[in-house]
């Protein structure tokens, strides 16, 4: 888990996804079309990913992908993501942790 606390400190947006999963492909088109330039770890790609997916399995994110930080704070998958958008609460988060300038 310290290597996943690392990772999504490094960047205002973090996703770890599945390159086979359409969730994932969902949210990061999401993001990206907000403007957002998150990093994406697509873990059947990166060494270690079983390892990270477990850890991601750890912190509460079931299904493990897609699984999102934002400001280094865990939001979660397709579902949350989806609900901030509907309520209106992602753009303004997204501002606040600075992936977005406009």
């Amino acid at each position: 888990m310290e290597m996943i606390t690392k990772m999504v400190m490094e960047r205002p947006v973090v996703i770890y996804s599945k390159s086979s999963c359409c969730m994932s492909h969902t949210i990061k088109t999401l993001l990206c079309d907000f403007g957002a330039n998150p990093a994406v770890y697509e873990l059947d790609e990166v060494s270690r990913g079983r390892e990270i997916e477990q850890a991601l399995l750890r912190l509460g994110c079931s299904p493990a992908v897609p699984a999102v930080f934002i400001g280094g704070e865990l939001i979660g998958g397709a579902n949350e993501v989806m609900s901030l958008h509907l309520n209106r609460s992602l753009i303004p988060m997204l501002k606040r942790a600075g992936a977005l300038w406009v």
